[in-house]
C-alpha cells in the first residue's frame, strides 16, 4: 500500500504483523496484512475462529490483554491519514483521547466487558464525561436517549441496573449505545449482533446503517454471520490463519468467490432454503476442492413416547421498586405447555426476554414454577426424592450459550468431562473413566493431547465441543441446548450442528434446541415452538411455521432473517 493510498483513508493498516511472546518463544498470529477503511465506509471482516479477526480489531487500539502474553508488532496503522498518527507506536496516554472518543469498540462478550459492581448507566455516562465537557446530568439525559435509540425497553431501569440484572441481548445494546455515545469516526464492531434475536438484530443493523449515513461513522464489522455482512457491508475482507486471503465488494465475494476457503465458508452456512440431513463442512470442502452437496434428509424416527412434559407452567417475578412505590410483577412464563418425545428435536424461538431461558430453568429443575408442573417419564418433578433428583440430573443435561463461563478455568478438560462420571459412579475405576473420556473427546472432534490442557487454551468452538462431551459423559436422554451455537462462526457452527445430529441418531437422544437464529432452528428441528412475552403463541412442524405462519409475531421474526 503506497503513501498516497494511506493518506486518502480514514484508517490504513500497512504490512502489519503481530506475535505473542511467552518468554520462551514467539508465535506470529498476524502476518503482514494490509487493508484500508475509507470515510463513511462499512467493511466486513470474516473468517473462522482463530483466523485473526478479533486480534486485528483489538490491535488497532492496542487493546490486547497483557496478562497471557506480551506482544511484538511491526508495520503501521495510520489513523485519519496523518503520518504522525501511527496507532501501533502511540503511548497509552496518547491513545487515551482516541479510544472511545474517535475510535470506539463494540466487544463480542458484553457480560465480561462491563464492570459488574458499577451501574450500567454510570459506566456509559463516564465515557461521555471523560471525552466531553458535559455535566453528569447532561450525560445521563444523553445516555437515556441512546438507550431508547438502541431499543432498550425501560431506559431508566437499565440505567440503574447492574450487569447481572439484564439479558445478554440488552447488554449488547447498551454496549452499542456506549460505542456511539461520542459520535466516533470509526466503530470496530466485534460480533455486535451475536447475542441478539433476529428482530433486534434487524433493528441494530438498521441503526448502524443510519449512523453511518447520518453521522458519517465508518464501521469495521467483524462477524461470523455472513448474512449480516451481506446486509450491512459494502466491502469484505476474508482472513485465514492470520493472513488476508481475499478481499472485494460484497457482490464479488458472495457471487463469485475466488478462494476455496471463501467458497467453503459460504457453502456451510444454513439459510432458510437449506435442506438435507447434514451441512457441508469447510474441512470437507477444502479437501475435495469441489462443492460439497447437501445430503438428502434423513428419515429419523420419532417415538410416540414423551420424555419430558410441561403443563400450564407459570413463573412470576416480583420487583421491589422502593419503599413508597408499588411492587411490579412480570409473568416470565405464562401458562406454557409442551411435550418432547424420544428422538425429537424441538426448537424454541423468540426474542430476547421472551422467557426461553426461564422456561429451560424450570424444565431443568433449577427454578420452581408458581403453578403448573413438569413431568419426566410421567413423574412430576416436585414429587422427586433425593435419589430421583440425582437420576434426573443424569438424564437431562444442558449445553449453555457461553462455554467459557460454563467451564471451571482451573480444571483441565479431561477432569471436567470426567467429573459427572464420578458424581454418578458410572465406571469402576479411574482407568475406565479416562478411557471413556478419551473416546468422548475423539467423538466430538478433540484429540487425546487436549486431555490435560486448560479451557483458556482452546478456541470458542473447541470449548463448545468440550461442553458437549461433558454433557454426553453421563449418557443423557435429553439435552437442552441454550443458544449453544450462536457465538460460533459458520464453519464451526456447521460441524457442531452435524455433531449434535449425529449424536442424536447414535444415542437416540432428544433435544430442546433454544436459539434466536431461525435459520439454524429450521435446519435442525422437527417441530418448533414460538414464544412471545412468556407465552407459546404458535407451534407446529418446521414446514408449518416457516411456510405458513399463523401469527403476526412469527411473520415479523421471519421477515427479520437475513436471506443470505
Amino acid at each position: 500500500m503506497n503513501t498516497d493510498n494511506i493518506l486518502s483513508n480514514l484508517l490504513a493498516v500497512n504490512n502489519f504483523s503481530l506475535a505473542f511472546d511467552n518468554g520462551h518463544s514467539s508465535q506470529e498470529v498476524i502476518h503482514g496484512i494490509s487493508f484500508a477503511i475509507k470515510q463513511r465506509e462499512i467493511v466486513g471482516l470474516v473468517g473462522e475462529s482463530g483466523s485473526g479477526k478479533t486480534v486485528t480489531g483489538l490491535s488497532i487500539l492496542k487493546l490486547l490483554s497483557e496478562e497471557s502474553a506480551s506482544t511484538t508488532s511491526s508495520g503501521i496503522i495510520f489513523y485519519q491519514g496523518q503520518a504522525e498518527t501511527d496507532l501501533s507506536t502511540m503511548s497509552e496516554s496518547d491513545l487515551r483521547p482516541i479510544r472511545g472518543n474517535r475510535i470506539a469498540m463494540i466487544f463480542q462478550e458484553p457480560m465480561s466487558a462491563f464492570n459488574p459492581v458499577v451501574k450500567l448507566g454510570k459506566q456509559v455516562s463516564e465515557v461521555i464525561t471523560t471525552h466531553t465537557d458535559q455535566s453528569n446530568q447532561e450525560a445521563k439525559a444523553l445516555v437515556l436517549q441512546l438507550f431508547e435509540k438502541v431499543k432498550i425497553p425501560d431506559p431508566e431501569r437499565a440505567f440503574n441496573s447492574y450487569v447481572h440484572e439484564l439479558s445478554g441481548g440488552q447488554l449488547q445494546r447498551i454496549m452499542i449505545a456506549m460505542a456511539i455515545s461520542c459520535k466516533p469516526d470509526l466503530i470496530i464492531a466485534d460480533e455486535p449482533t451475536t447475542a441478539l434475536d433476529v428482530t433486534v438484530q434487524h433493528e441494530i443493523l438498521d441503526l448502524l446503517r443510519t449512523l453511518n449515513a447520518e453521522l458519517g461513522m465508518s464501521i469495521l464489522l467483524i462477524s461470523h454471520d455472513l448474512g449480516v455482512i451481506a446486509k450491512l457491508c459494502s466491502r469484505v475482507i476474508v482472513m485465514r490463519h492470520g493472513d488476508i486471503i481475499e478481499t472485494g465488494s460484497v457482490k464479488q465475494i458472495f457471487n463469485n468467490p475466488q478462494e476455496d476457503y471463501t467458497k467453503g465458508l459460504l457453502a456451510c452456512r444454513p439459510t432458510l432454503l437449506t435442506t438435507g440431513a447434514r451441512l457441508p463442512e469447510l474441512s470437507q470442502f477444502l479437501a475435495s476442492k469441489d462443492k460439497i452437496t447437501q445430503q438428502p434428509a434423513a428419515n429419523t424416527t420419532i417415538s410416540n413416547t414423551t420424555i419430558l412434559e410441561a403443563k400450564d407452567l407459570v413463573k412470576i417475578y416480583t420487583t421491589h421498586n422502593g419503599l413508597f412505590k408499588p411492587k411490579t410483577q412480570t409473568r416470565a412464563v405464562d401458562n406454557v405447555s409442551l411435550a418432547i418425545r424420544k428422538g425429537e428435536i424441538l426448537g424454541l424461538v423468540g426474542e430476547s426476554g421472551c422467557g426461553k431461558t426461564t422456561l429451560s430453568n424450570l424444565l431443568l429443575g433449577l427454578d420452581y414454577p408458581d403453578s403448573g408442573k413438569v413431568l419426566f417419564n410421567g413423574q412430576e418433578l416436585s414429587s422427586f426424592n433425593k435419589s430421583e433428583w440425582k437420576a434426573y440430573r443424569k438424564d437431562v443435561q444442558v449445553i449453555f450459550q457461553n462455554p467459557y463461563s460454563a467451564l471451571n478455568p482451573r480444571m483441565s478438560v479431561g477432569r471436567a468431562i470426567e467429573e459427572p462420571m464420578l458424581v454418578h459412579k458410572l465406571y469402576p475405576n479411574a482407568g475406565a473413566r479416562k478411557s471413556a473420556v478419551l473416546d468422548l473427546m475423539l467423538k466430538v472432534g478433540l484429540h487425546e493431547e487436549h486431555h490435560d490442557r486448560m479451557p483458556s487454551q482452546f478456541s470458542g468452538g473447541q470449548r463448545q465441543r468440550i461442553v458437549i462431551a461433558r454433557a454426553l459423559a453421563v449418557k443423557p436422554k435429553l439435552i437442552i441446548c441454550d443458544e449453544c451455537v450462536s457465538a460460533l462462526d459458520v464453519s464451526i457452527q456447521a460441524s457442531i450442528i452435524n455433531l449434535l445430529l449425529d449424536l442424536r441418531d447414535e444415542f437416540d437422544m432428544s433435544y430442546l434446541f433454544i436459539s434466536h437464529d431461525l435459520r439454524v432452528v429450521k435446519f435442525v428441528s422437527d417441530n418448533i415452538l414460538v414464544m412471545h412475552s412468556g407465552q407459546i403463541v404458535e407451534q407446529g412442524s418446521k414446514s408449518q411455521i416457516f411456510d405458513n405462519p399463523q401469527t403476526t409475531y412469527t411473520r415479523q421474526l421471519l421477515d427479520s432473517v437475513p436471506m443470505l
